[in-house]
């Protein structure tokens, strides 16, 4: 027999091989890829969430920056808070202790520093606040993750009004944007990601807050946070049904949708629990998000997460 002839085939299954390894590893890489990021920004995003009921609880303890003080809307027992109503702009300082008291599933540690000229009351149309993050660290107990966040955002209190009296109000809107908050994420890389947020507070035997995405980028309407993930690849993250936040379910997320483009697309449905369907408040225990995603091959992939 030819040589030849009988190296053909071995180059052919060899290049075969070689291709379908790589085939492979491309749809493990992306799967991984969508995982972690998908994993990463509802950390991001229920942090997000987490301090901004802190600061709407700092601001409605103090008369001198909401304009009235009616009562306390909650506590926050993993800081403390210093106020500065002298200084203009007035501050004030939301140091975290890293203590499991409030969240035994993650701890926060660093700084959040709210600026608000002097003159403005929280409870007008129309007030805004600026916020910055300095290293804000959290931790997540169950896998010892953990995301680094620094930055400043834009609070607005649109409609004007204080959530202590969002019973009688009914409505209450306020928008959140940012040119650039610093992820830090724990493998040290580091990434640059803009947020534009819209927080529609009603009641409903408690504070019921529904977040939707307030910008558009190309084509993509209803994006809540855009950037560039840890895998130096751009990604937009368009909320398809309100993110849900209830004070009857300790500010937890009790439902929604995300959904993730970059490297392919993928969606994350929350409020589910271990068997993939929607719950009610679990109270101590764990929600999961449902994420689906489709290779490059075509092939869909599901994954139950908690959060």
């Amino acid at each position: 027999m030819n040589i030849h002839t009988r190296i053909v085939p071995v180059l052919i299954l060899a290049a075969v091989t070689t291709f379908t390894a790589c085939k492979k590893n491309t749809e493990s890489d992306n799967n991984t890829e969508a995982s972690k990021h998908a994993d990463d920004q509802n950390i991001v995003s229920n942090q997000f969430n987490a301090i901004a009921t802190d600061i709407n609880i700092a601001l409605e303890t103090s008369p001198a920056f909401s304009g009235k003080v009616q009562g306390a809307l909650g506590t926050i027992c993993d800081a403390t808070i210093a106020y500065d109503s002298v200084s203009n702009p007035r501050t004030l300082t939301l140091t975290y202790d890293g203590s499991l008291t409030c969240h035994p599933a993650w701890k926060r540690t660093g700084t959040v520093i709210v600026s608000m000229a002097q003159g403005v009351q929280w409870k007008n149309a129309g007030a805004s606040i600026t916020v910055t993050y300095q290293n804000v660290k959290i931790t997540r107990i169950q896998d010892n993750k953990s995301i680094t966040i620094s930055g400043a955002k834009t609070f607005t209190n649109v409609t004007g009004g204080l959530l202590y009296n969002l019973a009688a109000l009914q409505t209450i809107i306020h928008t959140v944007s940012s040119g650039g908050m610093s992820i830090k994420f724990d493998d040290n890389t580091a990434r640059n990601w803009k947020v534009a947020r819209k927080h529609t507070f009603t009641y409903d035997g408690g504070v019921v807050l529904s977040i939707t995405g307030n910008h558009t980028e190309g084509n993509t309407t209803g994006v809540a946070e855009w950037g560039v993930n840890r895998f130096d690849h751009t990604f937009t993250t368009s909320i398809t049904q309100p993110l849900v936040i209830r004070q009857d379910c300790s500010f937890r997320l009790t439902g929604g949708q995300v959904k993730h483009d970059g490297i392919g697309t993928a969606t994350a449905t929350f409020g589910l629990n271990a068997s993939g369907t929607p719950t009610s408040c679990p109270g101590l225990g764990l929600y999961y998000m449902k994420l689906s995603w489709t290779g490059p091959g075509g092939n869909t992939y599901t994954a139950i997460l908690p959060y």
